[in-house]
């Protein structure tokens, strides 16, 4: 395991991932300080996001057929461009143009840089764990940032959002520089011809983005309707609502990272099986919920076994797709993982039709459905120690 390299790339998918994250960090001060309607604010996030996680496929694609090690650096400084010109510019198609921009290099930045943190990690599963957990914590600290630089009305400070970007890319070429020698060696190795890999297993693949889009919906409609199914349906305060959020996403990292060390030693299969099947309980006892500290118990039991099947699904996709590994973390971790959000204003229809109630235990059942197909997948592990042309660099 490259520890060095490894720790990097986290600090790099914590930067990346913070621009994520301000995206919707930055609309309540727009909506104020512009009068942006929600219809506006909701356009805004959709350039973002549903552009990003539909062409994260495509820079997948793109990376699998030669090196593009440029591509991680490349990725967070354009969406740290886009991200500071969606709040100084005082005109709406202006800022909804800039953040198609930031989501554009959050999308480059994925496939390349997943790959590269696999290949760091070498075997470790936990290694992948590290590397999830540092994008969680970049778009966790997102609010704080964006409430400390554009609060009381100061949006033409959002170039002050670019710096941590600015910091890392120069922290990232210092590194590079001093490694130069060792790592324009590496580059110099023959390629390893694409006949040489294990096949490409295709119909195993698509069963896990069958697993994931399952996943995904549950965790969206979770995370957009936990704060008002405490304030509402269980009478808790707001700081409550929003203590049970926050403690949803501190338990999915926890998970994140206990997933990892239980996939090193039990296997990848066992670690994905098991974050299912404990979901399943968490989920039941969260809809079944009382009180509202009975929400936050079975709330962050539910992040932990969510989560426990994250770095072990991110590898396993990878070695399905031995020969387009970029494409595989591109599918995977963007547009698999994007249905849930496509479809979470229906559950918001379920929810004013029949209840907040209703809709956990109809994700309940889609759990039960990705549950029933983890249990098909097979394993496959990787072979030699080939590096797609993603990672040869």
């Amino acid at each position: 395991m490259n520890r060095a390299r490894l720790g990097l790339l986290t600090g790099t998918h914590a930067i990346n991932d913070l621009y994520q994250g301000l995206v919707p960090a930055l609309l309540p001060f727009m909506v104020l300080e512009r009068g942006y309607s929600y219809t506006e604010a909701s356009g805004l996030m959709l350039a973002a996001t549903g552009l990003s996680s539909m062409v994260q496929p495509l820079f997948g694609l793109y990376a699998d057929r030669s090196p593009r090690p440029w591509m991680v650096p490349a990725g967070f400084v354009v969406a740290a461009l886009g991200l500071a010109l969606v709040g100084m510019s005082p005109d709406y198609w202006v800022s909804w143009l800039a953040a198609v921009l930031c989501g554009l290099g959050i999308a480059a930045y994925h496939p390349s840089a997943t790959v590269a943190a696999r290949m760091a990690g070498g075997s470790s599963q936990k290694a992948m764990s590290v590397f999830s957990v540092g994008g969680t914590a970049g778009a966790s600290f997102a609010p704080m940032l964006a409430a400390a630089v554009v609060g009381a009305g100061a949006l033409h400070r959002s170039w002050m959002l670019a710096l941590p970007a600015a910091a890392m890319l120069v922290l990232w070429y210092a590194c590079t520089w001093r490694d130069g020698a060792k790592d324009h060696c590496a580059t110099r190795r023959p390629a390893v011809a694409q006949g040489e890999l294990p096949a490409n297993h295709w119909r195993a693949f698509f069963l896990l983005c069958g697993v994931i889009v399952c996943w995904s919906i549950p965790y969206v409609t979770v995370l957009s309707t936990l704060p008002m199914f405490v304030t509402r349906e269980l009478g808790g305060s707001d700081f409550m609502g929003a203590a049970t959020l926050t403690s949803f996403t501190a338990a999915a990292a926890v998970g994140t990272l206990l997933g990892g060390t239980l996939a090193d030693r039990r296997g990848r299969m066992q670690a994905i099986r098991a974050g299912y099947l404990l979901a399943l309980p968490a989920l039941a006892a969260l809809a079944l919920a009382s009180t509202p500290w009975m929400a936050l118990a079975c709330t962050m039991a539910l992040g932990v076994c969510m989560f426990l099947p994250f770095a072990a699904q991110v590898t396993l996709a990878q070695d399905y797709l031995p020969r387009n590994q970029a494409t595989a973390s591109g599918l995977t971790l963007g547009l698999a993982m994007s249905i849930g959000g496509m479809v979470a204003p229906l559950f918001g229809m379920l929810s004013d039709a029949r209840g907040l109630r209703f809709s956990l235990s109809v994700v309940l059942c889609i759990l039960c459905v990705a549950a029933a197909q983890a249990w098909c997948m097979r394993n496959r592990r990787s072979e030699g120690s080939a590096a797609p042309a993603a990672v040869r660099a």
